[in-house]
């Protein structure tokens, strides 16, 4: 039986999230699954509370053959033949962890990803991608409030406050359904309506996105009725407007005629452009959380947002809250990532500077990476039931037999990065990311 390390979070001063919850480790326990838990004082969920569940607490984790954790691990951390599972941030080829992925091959270690955990139709099993979009839209409506503030305009969005400073979600949205409430009752200032809030995606950070932008007085509108009417005419006071953009509106074939196919979108992108632009001069706020990689077009590039905000008329976007964090990725404006201890920059599209806080001229751009530990326990408590039914399994398994005859549950077996070193065969194409 292979021991189990729940290791503690040492990637940054703000995670707090853990693999495991006490209440699932005493039930492995009590299943005979021996489990060792690294002491760390800042863990959502205290040392204290693991000792009395059947676990050893440990300084270190030597013992330990199969260790969990949440975020990347410093190289230095690696055994040799051991087994690691995290979200190592590899599988796009990522240059930042490229040296981690080398150290993990150096010492023949096994590596698994919890992004890579999919179903029969590749639908992801453990995630914190709805606490994302939790977080994300509070720090969002929270950055509003904020920028909105500098530029002179004062909003009942001023009242909220980011999302780590709450205790629990409802803390958060009974925050919001007050705002809610002010909006409906007062309205918003003549010269800010219509606001408009544009979310990008349609899967779990979307999911919980919206969830938390319901608690507004929303209208929902498709990005084609957004397009249609005329909301500045006379504009609505008392709502909020959602649009959600799913890839059909965000982006059109290169050769004209041609209609928009997903399947087909998708094994060609290159055939594709976006035409996301179009929505920027009537959207508020953009909260991104669509899936990007450097193969699909960008949403928006530098050159597109400098343009929009050379002519005021058109340079209504006042904040974007980028859940996906991708670097240069979909959002030019997306320069760096940041954390819930400095969390915002404005970005010029003009100069591309990117200084923190709510000052300048631009856009006000959240684009905190690791947004579910705002919510430490509540995401921990998801996370941990996902997992921890696959954890028997994982004790059991073999680490010295080959991958091929590696006794894993399918869904777990398909996150196997490296075995011993070695890149499985679903994941050999990252061979040249190592070059």
């Amino acid at each position: 039986m292979n021991r189990i390390g729940l290791r503690l979070e040492d990637k940054n001063e703000w995670e707090r999230r853990v693999a495991l919850i006490p209440e699932d480790v005493r039930r492995l326990t009590a299943q005979g699954i021996a489990i060792d838990v690294q002491r760390f004082a800042r863990r959502a969920y205290p040392d204290a509370q693991y000792r009395d569940t059947g676990a050893r607490i440990v300084d270190s984790l030597c013992d330990s053959d199969f260790i969990l954790g949440i975020k990347e691990m410093p190289v230095e951390v690696f055994e040799p033949h051991k087994a690691y599972m995290f979200f190592s941030h590899t599988i796009k080829g990522q240059d930042y962890n490229m040296d981690m992925l080398r150290a993990l091959m150096d010492k023949k270690c096994t590596l698994l990803d919890y992004e890579c955990v999919t179903d029969e139709q590749d639908r992801r099993l453990i995630f914190f991608g709805r606490y994302a979009g939790i977080a994300g839209m509070i720090d969002s409506l929270w950055t509003l409030g904020q920028r909105l503030e500098v530029l002179g305009c004062d909003t009942p969005f001023s009242q909220m406050r980011p999302t780590h400073t709450y205790e629990t979600i409802d803390d958060a949205t009974s925050a919001l359904d007050d705002v809610g409430r002010q909006i409906t009752q007062k309205g918003l200032p003549p010269a800010l309506a219509p606001v408009v809030i544009g979310i990008t995606g349609y899967g779990n950070v979307s999911t919980g996105a919206q969830e938390i932008l319901d608690h507004l007085p929303t209208i929902e509108l498709s990005p084609q009725e957004l397009l249609e009417l005329d909301l500045t005419s006379n504009p609505d006071r008392h709502h909020i407007y959602k649009v959600v953009f799913k890839e059909e509106h965000l982006f059109e074939p290169l050769e004209e005629g041609v209609s928009f196919d997903l399947e087909g979108y998708y094994e060609h992108p290159e055939n594709y452009k976006s035409v996301f632009v179009r929505y920027l001069p009537k959207l508020t706020a953009i909260v991104n959380g669509i899936f990007w990689n450097e193969c699909y077009p960008r949403l928006a590039t530098a050159e597109e947002l400098a343009r929009l905000y050379l002519n005021p008329k058109t340079a209504k976007l006042c904040v974007v809250g980028d859940i996906t964090c991708d670097i240069d990725g979909s959002l030019a404006c997306t320069v760096r990532d940041t954390e819930p201890g400095d969390p915002v920059y404005i970005y010029d599209p003009l100069t591309r500077s990117a200084p923190s806080g709510f000052e300048g001229d631009g856009i006000a751009v959240m684009a905190v990476g690791n947004l579910p530990t705002e919510l430490p326990k509540e995401a921990s408590q998801t996370f941990s039931r996902a997992l921890s039914p696959f954890l028997p399994a994982i004790a059991r398994v073999d680490l010295s037999a080959p991958f091929e005859e590696a006794k894993l549950p399918a869904p777990i077996k398909k996150s196997v990065i490296l075995w011993n070193g070695e890149l499985t065969p679903s994941f050999a194409y990252m061979e040249s990311f190592l070059e």
